[in-house]
């Protein structure tokens, strides 16, 4: 039997890993499986473990007000030292760029486990764009032993790498995988931030919905986007858009500055993921500045506008289903009126072909390690 240690520590994360700790769990006989929250993020990751039903065998609990990057990598290796000694495990699972991701790979390094990566390859190779998000994948990716790859371009990048073909597996995005779970379960569901924005939508009304936080957009970044966003609430009246702001006073401050009061904009506060699903599939478009929207979107047959400068994730680029808007306030205008406009661009867009997977990350992973 495989000892196999999971660790993440954000919503994200917990998102993409849930289906592989469900799916590892169905295999009693050939894993055993424990799962360690770093709890970078407490209350957002918190909602995802309770809504797939996941109970956590380590809670390093280590959000505090505050922290910056030096103290959190520093508490995340050494807290993982002890879990590590004692459970040693066969393999860690990490997931994806965040501070965890890079941290848990170089404890589970020293700890002599096999180290894989899942969401292994993305690129954009600016270490500073997104930062420090670049840096702690090809970090994690030097470090880990088995890439599992979303797809064939992630792939690639790790080839050009030296990393060995043999040490690479091309799945498919686990976020697919949670995706399609969740869509079925949230369709029914009403919660008070649902019925509170249900009722402030006509019946079949479009909306438009955006989410951006990243901090390479803070300062002018954002103040061209609100400006967009107040254009576009200004030359379609009759749509909706709804924004579930960030609570970083870097956006909460021209977010309240340029939208607050405005007519057809909905300032929300944050949505639980299983919220966050039902409104992605209510939303006509989607205007973002996240990775895993522009995943997810392709699946709903959602349109993506894409607020950064560069991705690293230009499968949705080349296929047609993502737009690259960076924080151009006319292209931002532009392209979000082009697609409620045009109702045949709209269509050939929402149709495309996702990407990023069928569903069934999950199970090949599962099937790779028990080979």
């Amino acid at each position: 039997m495989k000892k196999i240690l999971l660790i993440f520590g954000t919503r994200p994360e917990a998102i993409k890993m849930a289906p592989l700790v469900k799916e590892f769990q169905k295999h009693p006989s050939d894993f055993h499986t424990k799962v360690c929250v770093t709890a970078q993020h407490r209350e957002m990751l918190d909602q995802v473990l309770d809504f797939f039903e996941i109970s956590s065998d380590y809670d390093l609990d280590l959000m505090k007000p505050g922290q910056d990057l030096y103290s959190l990598t520093a508490a995340i290796i050494e807290s993982l030292k002890p879990i590590l000694e004692t459970f040693v495990p066969d393999y860690v699972f990490v997931h994806g760029d965040t501070t965890t991701t890079m941290a848990a790979s170089i404890a589970s390094f020293y700890s002599g486990a096999k180290v894989c990566h899942i969401e292994a390859g993305l690129r954009t190779h600016n270490k500073l764009s997104p930062f420090p998000e670049e840096m702690n994948r090809q970090i994690t990716g030097r470090v880990c032993d088995l890439h599992f790859a979303p797809t064939q371009a992630s792939k690639k990048n790790l080839l050009a790498e030296n990393i060995s073909k043999k040490n690479i597996l091309v799945t498919g995005n686990t976020v697919i995988d949670a995706l399609f779970e969740s869509v079925s379960r949230v369709k029914n569901l009403s919660t008070k931030n649902i019925e509170h924005i249900k009722k402030a939508l006509s019946p079949g009304q479009d909306v438009v919905l955006v989410t951006g936080h990243r901090r390479e957009n803070h300062g002018e970044g954002f103040q061209r986007i609100c400006q967009a966003l107040k254009e576009i609430a200004t030359s379609k009246p009759e749509v909706k858009i709804i924004y579930p702001v960030h609570l970083n006073p870097n956006v909460q401050k021209p977010v309240n500055k340029h939208l607050k009061g405005l007519k057809n904009i909905l300032l929300i506060s944050p949505l639980s993921y299983p919220e966050f699903i039902w409104l992605m599939n209510r939303s006509k478009i989607i205007i973002t500045d996240s990775g895993g929207v522009q995943e997810e979107a392709p699946s709903l047959g959602k349109p993506v506008l894409v607020m950064r400068e560069n991705t690293e994730r230009p499968e949705a680029v080349d296929a047609g289903t993502v737009i690259l808007v960076g924080t151009n306030k006319e292209r931002i205008v532009c392209e979000a009126l082009e697609l409620l406009n045009n109702k045949e661009r709209f269509q050939s867009m929402s149709e495309l072909h996702n990407p990023y997977g069928d569903g069934k990350a999950c199970n090949r992973i599962i099937n790779y390690l028990k080979t």
